[in-house]
């Protein structure tokens, strides 16, 4: 079927990759899915086409004037990462010369820089992140691609100290394996990525010389506005924790309120390692041993067990002098 230029173009204009799609009704396919299912669009070829990465994994496509659908117009929603930042400050001798060795700066001491960490963030993007931010270098044909239509860095001060945000413009809303992935390219770009570049840029100071960084080895974290700072975040569970499965030592994913576990793709056959990958990703992520212990509660013998509360095993870990043992 011959499509003119001119209706597609109107299609590509008014429905761009990420709309979602909600399907009534599919004709004259075996594999017809069920009405109500749900998609994002990739794109529209040039027979005018939707083809749709839907949310069962199915990758058919639909036909106008065949199928039929809705396309469910919606605004982009914002998601915030929050980072602790921290710096050195190489101050200036009597002779104007920078100090041999910096005096470190946390969130709360950087508060007072706030507009120009801003404004050198804003001069280290390069054109190409223009549309898209740091999405720009995403190298990856998912959903979470689909989704995300742009990252970008900035210094936000909350709760008496400054903060790196990573703000993401997101069509939809995100699926928890979803949301980890986007943390994790975020942190990949914070630690050797954009942040890497970053923090060798010299901010000139009256005083000296800024050297901002967006990642630390120790004590980093990545969550989002909700779990950093909302008022019942001191001991919620997360929407996914990592841990490993007791007796084989494989490294695990488990989803909040869902039995079961999901095999994670980063599993080695040592299990000692695969500890190591669920501390690192749960403190990474501002998850607690207690939540993980809640955690595996929950997805063994249900979400409405005393077990599934991680406060019982943060009681259980101050009787313990700070120690908890998974079991």
């Amino acid at each position: 079927m011959q499509v003119q230029r001119e209706w597609l173009e109107f299609l590509r204009d008014q429905y761009p990759k990420g709309t979602r799609i909600r399907l009534t009704e599919m004709k004259d396919d075996p594999y017809a899915l069920a009405p109500g299912s749900m998609g994002t669009l990739n794109y529209i070829d040039d027979d005018a086409q939707f083809h749709i990465r839907w949310d069962n994994g199915s990758g058919l496509a639909l036909r106008i004037g065949e199928d039929r659908f809705q396309v469910l117009h919606q605004e982009p929603q914002t998601l915030k990462f929050y980072m602790p930042l921290t710096a050195k400050l190489y101050g200036r001798d009597d002779w104007g010369d920078l100090e041999e060795y910096g005096e470190d700066l946390d969130g709360r001491s950087l508060r007072d820089y706030q507009s120009c960490i801003h404004e050198t963030i804003l001069e280290n993007q390069l054109p190409e992140e223009k549309e898209r931010g740091i999405m720009r270098w995403y190298d990856k044909d998912d959903s979470v691609n689909l989704k995300v239509q742009s990252v970008v860095f900035d210094a936000e001060s909350r709760g008496g100290q400054l903060w790196c945000v990573a703000e993401c413009r997101i069509m939809g809303e995100l699926l928890p394996e979803e949301k980890e992935k986007l943390a994790d390219f975020i942190s990949g770009q914070a630690s050797d990525g954009w942040g890497e570049g970053f923090e060798q840029r010299a901010i000139d100071l009256e005083e000296g010389e800024l050297y901002v960084s967006l990642w630390s080895s120790s004590g980093w974290t990545i969550q989002t506005e909700e779990e950093r700072f909302s008022p019942d975040s001191l001991s919620p569970l997360p929407d996914l924790c990592w841990s490993v499965l007791p007796g084989e030592g494989t490294l695990i994913c488990i989803k909040r309120g869902e039995s079961g576990y999901y095999p994670s793709e980063w599993s080695t056959k040592d299990r000692a390692q695969n500890r190591w990958l669920a501390d690192y990703n749960n403190q990474r992520r501002g998850i607690t041993p207690a939540q993980e212990q809640a955690m595996l509660t929950g997805r063994m013998f249900g979400w409405d067990v005393p077990g599934a509360d991680p406060r019982i095993y943060e009681n259980r870990q101050e009787q313990n002098g700070g120690e908890l043992t998974f079991g």
